[in-house]
């Protein structure tokens, strides 16, 4: 092996090593942030997956010159196929995840406009206000009454989170461990032949 094949398999594995397990652990972690509803998180998964995604095409292209041309192996050609269709597999990933975020930012808006304070007039103190005024001890706040809400706050985002998006949610479950898996088949592929 000449050392530019040295170099090519040495660029090749460190390319597998630092993008494949960040693009995975992202990609793999979607669903619980969608299933909570945070939109901060699932914006850095979706960032973090287009830019390892893009840099699996390091492995590829790498991979690409160290087989020289030679592609009558099976296995070479087994692997090159199983890539291609976990960096399609991905595109939808990335997809559903820019969706997902999008809805989710949607119904926070929505319920941020729903989600009415009533205001008192100024007119009329608050408890703590009216005995400070006459010079006694302010008490505790009053509690509601048992049933009743005390703004009568709508269902909270996180609340329905998990009904929002659960679409891409379950699509990006499915297809993140499916694109690991075929990560996993490249590896043995390449661990046997290589």
């Amino acid at each position: 092996m000449s050392t530019s094949d040295r170099l090519l398999l040495l660029l090749h594995i460190g390319f597998a090593i630092f993008t494949l397990g960040p693009l995975t652990a992202a990609t793999m972690s979607t669903p619980r942030y969608i299933r909570k509803g945070n939109v901060v998180v699932l914006r850095y998964l979706n960032r973090t997956t287009q830019i390892y995604g893009l840099a699996t095409l390091g492995i590829f292209l790498f991979g690409l010159f160290l087989a020289k041309g030679d592609f009558s192996r099976v296995w070479l050609t087994a692997s090159m196929t199983l890539f291609i269709v976990a960096l399609v597999l991905l595109l939808i990933v990335e997809r559903d995840q820019r969706k997902a975020a999008h809805l989710l930012e949607g119904a926070a808006k929505e319920a941020a406009a729903h989600a009415t304070v009533p205001s008192r007039p100024a007119d009329v103190p608050v408890e703590g206000e009216a005995a400070a005024a006459e010079g006694a001890e302010p008490g505790p706040p009053a509690e509601p009454a048992r049933g009743q809400d005390a703004a009568a706050e709508p269902v909270s985002v996180v609340a329905r989170s998990g009904e929002i998006a659960a679409v891409e949610r379950g699509r990006i479950a499915v297809m993140s461990g499916v694109v690991a898996l075929i990560w996993l088949v490249i590896l043995v592929l390449m661990v046997w032949n290589g």
